[in-house]
């Protein structure tokens, strides 16, 4: 099924991996101003079934999954035994069961991981990428969009349900819809004539000026949650028992040595990709940081998110690649780092 869905956005102007449609600063130019929806190719999607669905998961993520109500979205993360990130999830209900939506590049390796956690636990895990469809809408008419679709608008981290699919609100006028995949195309139709398509490329662009990040198959076991400040956008409970992960994590919050933080910023120059090494006078030929997420800018070359050794930000010359490569221009976070 997904492979209809496939031909179908190339029908629609998309080639190979949808990150843009051939027009990168029209695009842009609409993501900033008018409302815009995109294919989240990049994403995939897990369902934990099962009467010890949310208890299962609570043991495994840093974030609180028995707690999680009804109609509501968390971040979290999924951690190895040293904290590094393994992978960052966005997590919610559906039904009985628990929706994990992350980066598809990693998702066969986080299915078999949690596989090996089950034992005797009532739990099923599922990848169900195929049968669902998962869609973008941003913007200042995003609301009225999936209104005059039957889609009810949802609040920042809650969902909404109908028939056609979910809305999960993810703020600021910004919503991640699943949709089964037979009913996609109609949807996208409908959407669409609301709604300017864009590529992937414009919704990074969008994550990256939320200064929400998205862990990938470059950056895999990279970085504590910290780091990417998943407590600073709801992604950790530091009161919700062990997880796998979680002395480290926990010892890095309460002693303040979190010596790494994400940041915004904007490259000129070069080709930067997610993993890219950063480098500062300050520590020479050892790389100080990483970019997270990279995407075009609508000033013309790139923006990141780029976790960076706090010493080296506060100095403010960073560089891409090298000691001398391309300089980064830091740029504001919609929160305050610590």
């Amino acid at each position: 099924m997904k492979q209809d869905w496939t031909n179908f956005l190339a029908q629609q102007g998309f080639p190979d991996g949808f990150l843009d449609r051939g027009d990168i600063k029209g695009e842009l130019a609409s993501a900033q101003s008018a409302t815009v929806i995109a294919p989240l190719a990049d994403l995939g999607l897990i369902r934990v079934s099962g009467e010890e669905a949310a208890t299962f998961l609570h043991n495994l993520l840093t974030n609180d999954v028995k707690g999680l109500p009804v109609g509501g979205a968390r971040r979290s993360g999924f951690c190895s035994v040293k904290g590094r990130l393994l992978a960052s999830l966005l997590m919610w209900h559906d039904g009985d069961d628990i929706l994990l939506a992350l980066s598809a590049d990693l998702l066969p390796a986080i299915l078999k991981k949690l596989s090996m956690y089950i034992l005797r636990a009532k739990v099923k895990l599922a990848d169900v990428s195929d049968d669902t469809v998962l869609l973008g809408l941003s913007g200042p008419n995003a609301s009225a969009a999936l209104e005059a679709i039957a889609m009810t608008p949802a609040a920042p981290l809650t969902v909404t349900g109908s028939e056609q699919g979910q809305v999960i609100g993810l703020g600021e006028q910004r919503y991640l819809l699943t949709i089964p995949s037979a009913g996609a195309p109609a949807a996208w139709q409908n959407l669409a004539s609301h709604a300017r398509p864009v590529g992937l490329a414009i919704w990074h662009w969008l994550d990256i000026v939320a200064g929400i990040p998205l862990v990938t198959a470059a950056t895999q076991e990279e970085f504590l949650p910290q780091m990417v400040n998943f407590e600073l956008i709801g992604g950790v409970s530091f009161n919700k028992g062990c997880y796998p992960g979680q002395e480290i994590v926990a010892r890095t919050q309460y002693l303040g040595k979190v010596k790494r933080r994400m940041v915004r910023s904007h490259i000129e120059d070069g080709l930067p990709a997610p993993g890219n090494p950063l480098f500062a006078p300050e520590t020479g030929d050892q790389a100080c940081g990483m970019l997270v997420l990279v995407a075009p800018s609508p000033q013309g070359g790139h923006e990141a998110l780029a976790v960076v050794q706090s010493n080296c930000f506060e100095g403010g010359e960073v560089h891409l690649g090298s000691p001398m490569g391309p300089l980064l221009r830091f740029l504001p976070l919609p929160y305050p780092l610590p």
